[in-house]
C-alpha cells in the first residue's frame, strides 16, 4: 500500500484544499502517514501571500529531498506558489516531480500517472473557466468525528488590491451555487458536525444565487448546525443586509474578521482599498450596534511602500480606537505581478529595520488590548463548544466561545457538547477554567458502513 504525506502552508482555503487532495489520493489507494520519511508521495500545498511562506516551502523541499533520495518518493508542489511560479519551479528545484495549481486538484490521478508511467516532470496550472469550474465536493466521511468544519462557498477575488497576489494565483471570483453549499452542510451535520465556517477569499461578495447574508441565514437553519462562522471579508461588502443577519440570527457567531490593512487614507488609496478610515469605522459602528459584544479581528500590513511615520501613527491610533480582539499583522513584502511591487521605488520603499521596529510597536499595543479583552472574562461563565482534548494538556478539554476565544478547561464533556466554563485565568491568547454545567450533549451519529478517508497526515503550517 502506497503512503502519502501533505504539508500545508497558508490559510483555511489551503487546509480545505489539502483535505480534497487526501480524498482524491484515497481513491488511488494511497493511505496517509503522519511521518514524511515513510511516504511514497509528498505534496507541499503552498501559500504565496507573503514571502516568508514561500521561503518556508523551499526550506521544506530541501528537507524532503533526502526522503526522495532514500525512498524514490514522488515530490509535488500544489497551491498558490505552484500557480504563480509554474514551470519556473521545476527549474528552480531540479528534484521536483510535479507542479499543480488550485484548479487542478481533481487532475492528481492523471498527473501522478504521467509522472510514474511516462517518467516526465509535469506542470498543470491551467485555469478552469469560471463557467466550467466545478467546486470539489467534500466527502462527509472525511469529517466524521469532527464537530467543526470548513465549507468552501467561493474562490478567487476581483478586488486586485495592489499588495495582493491572490487574483494571480486563485483567479477571478467564482461562487458556488447555494443549494450545493447547503447540501454539503446538511451532509456534515449528519456525521456530527455542529459548527461550519464558510470560507473564500472574499466571502461576503458571494453571488451563488442568493446574497451572502441569505446564505448565512439558510445555513443556520440546517438541522444539527448550531454555530455558523465565515472568513474572510472585504469592508466594502459589509452590507446592511449582512449586519441585519447578525442582529436576527443568534447562530451566526459574534465574531467578524474585517481586514483594515492600514489606518492611513493615503496608504489605503495606494493599496487600492476603496474605503476611507471613516467609512470603515461607520460600518463597524453599525455592526457593533446590531450585535453588542461582537469580537472584531483584522489584518494590518506594516511598512507598505510610502508609509511615513505619520501614516503609521494613524494605524496605532486606529488600533487603540477600535480595540480589536486580535490582529494578524505583518511587514510588507513585494509579491510578483502586484501593483505595489511595480510602484515600490516610485512610492518609496520602507527600510526593513523600520518595518520590524514598527511591527514590534504595533504588536505590543495589540497584545495589551488582547490581554485586556481576555482579562475581562475572568470570573465569568462562558459558553464553550467542546472540540476535543487540549493540545497543551491532554487531561484538559479545548473549545471556543461564540466570540472565537480559545478556552482550555478542566472537565469531562465529550467533543460536540456545549458547556459552561468558569474562567479562572487568562492570557492575551486564551482563557483557562473549569467546566461547571453541561448545556447539551453531542449529537448521536450512527457508525459509518465503511471507514472514511484518514487525513491525519495533513500537516497545517498556517501562515
Amino acid at each position: 500500500m502506497k503512503r502519502y504525506f501533505i504539508h500545508t502552508f497558508g490559510c483555511q482555503m489551503n487546509v480545505n484544499d489539502s483535505l480534497r487532495m487526501s480524498e482524491v489520493l484515497g481513491k488511488l489507494e494511497y493511505r496517509p502517514t503522519p511521518v514524511a520519511e515513510e511516504a511514497d508521495l509528498i505534496i507541499l500545498n503552498t501559500c504565496s501571500i507573503r514571502e516568508k511562506a514561500e521561503d518556508k516551502m523551499l526550506s521544506a523541499l530541501g528537507r524532503y529531498r533526502t526522503v526522495k533520495l532514500a525512498r524514490g518518493t514522488l515530490l509535488g508542489v500544489g497551491g498558490c506558489v505552484a500557480q504563480q511560479e509554474k514551470d519556473k519551479l521545476l527549474k528552480k528545484v531540479p528534484y521536483l516531480d510535479f507542479v499543480f495549481g488550485p484548479d487542478s486538484i481533481a487532475k492528481l490521478p492523471d498527473i501522478i500517472g504521467r509522472v510514474q508511467g511516462e517518467r516526465e516532470r509535469v506542470v498543470e496550472t491551467a485555469w478552469v473557466d469560471s463557467e466550467e469550474y466545478v467546486f470539489p465536493r467534500a466527502d462527509p466521511e472525511t469529517s466524521r468525528g469532527k464537530v467543526t468544519e470548513f465549507v468552501t462557498v467561493m474562490k478567487g477575488c476581483d478586488n486586485v488590491c495592489s499588495f495582493c497576489v491572490v487574483p494571480h494565483t486563485r483567479g477571478r471570483e467564482v461562487s458556488r451555487a447555494f443549494p450545493e453549499v447547503l447540501a454539503e452542510v446538511a451532509d456534515l451535520a449528519k456525521v456530527g458536525v455542529r459548527e461550519v465556517t464558510l470560507i473564500g477569499q472574499n466571502v461576503n461578495s458571494y453571488q451563488g444565487g442568493v446574497s451572502f447574508a441569505q446564505l448565512l441565514l439558510r445555513t443556520a437553519e440546517v438541522p444539527g448546525i448550531e454555530r455558523v462562522r465565515f472568513t474572510t471579508s472585504h469592508p466594502h461588502d459589509l452590507s446592511d443586509e449582512l449586519i441585519e443577519a447578525f442582529r436576527t440570527q443568534p447562530k451566526i457567531m459574534p465574531h467578524f474578521h474585517l481586514p483594515v490593512q492600514s489606518g492611513s487614507n493615503p496608504v489605503l488609496k495606494r493599496m487600492r482599498r476603496d474605503y476611507t478610515v471613516v467609512q470603515y469605522l461607520e460600518r463597524l459602528e453599525k455592526l457593533r450596534a446590531a450585535r453588542p459584544g461582537i469580537a472584531v479581528t483584522t489584518d494590518i500590513i506594516v511598512g507598505f511602500p510610502g508609509e511615513t511615520e505619520e501614516d503609521f501613527a494613524l494605524t496605532l491610533e486606529l488600533t487603540e480606537k477600535v480595540r480589536y480582539e486580535n490582529q494578524f499583522s505583518f511587514i510588507y513584502s513585494p509579491r510578483p505581478k502586484t501593483g505595489a511591487a511595480l510602484k515600490e521605488d516610485e512610492w518609496g520603499p520602507v527600510p526593513h529595520e523600520v518595518k520590524i521596529e514598527r511591527l514590534e510597536r504595533l504588536q505590543k499595543i495589540q497584545r495589551r488590548i488582547s490581554g485586556e479583552h481576555t482579562a475581562s472574562q475572568v470570573g465569568l461563565e462562558v459558553e464553550v463548544m467542546v472540540e476535543g482534548h487540549s493540545r497543551y494538556n491532554p487531561a484538559k478539554r479545548f473549545g471556543r466561545t461564540p466570540e472565537n476565544r480559545t478556552v482550555n478547561f478542566e472537565g469531562d464533556a465529550p467533543a460536540g457538547a456545549f458547556v459552561k466554563v468558569l474562567v479562572e485565568s487568562a492570557t492575551p491568547n486564551q482563557l483557562s477554567g473549569k467546566q461547571t454545567v453541561v448545556l447539551s450533549q453531542p449529537v448521536v451519529v450512527p457508525p459509518a458502513d465503511l471507514p472514511g478517508p484518514d487525513v491525519s497526515c495533513v500537516v497545517a503550517d498556517v501562515a
